[in-house]
């Protein structure tokens, strides 16, 4: 199993911090697999907030079918944590 560290943005960090969005669609270019856990870093645009939740891939749709572009799949997520950080100052 693998941990992929990913950005969120608070829109949809919100709704999956809530429990309300149990899955992310993502490019499909990290090798996903059934137990990996995602790292959601809530992502403003600018920097991190020091928002984040870890979940656990529990479900894997990929691409190619029911109009998914092939290049993206859909993970089903269950929560593992939802943490708070101090914002960081990290920027791309």
């Amino acid at each position: 199993m693998s941990t992929h560290k990913l950005k969120i943005l608070p829109e949809y960090y919100q709704a999956a911090a809530s429990g309300n969005k149990p899955f992310e669609i993502r490019k499909n270019d990290r090798d996903y697999k059934l137990g990996d856990k995602l790292e959601l870093q809530e992502w403003d645009g600018v920097n991190y907030t020091g928002k984040e939740i870890h979940v656990y891939v529990t479900y894997i749709l990929k691409g190619g079918l029911y109009g998914l572009d092939k290049a993206y799949c859909i993970l089903g997520t269950r929560i593992i944590e939802v943490i708070k950080n101090e914002p960081s100052k990290i920027t791309e």
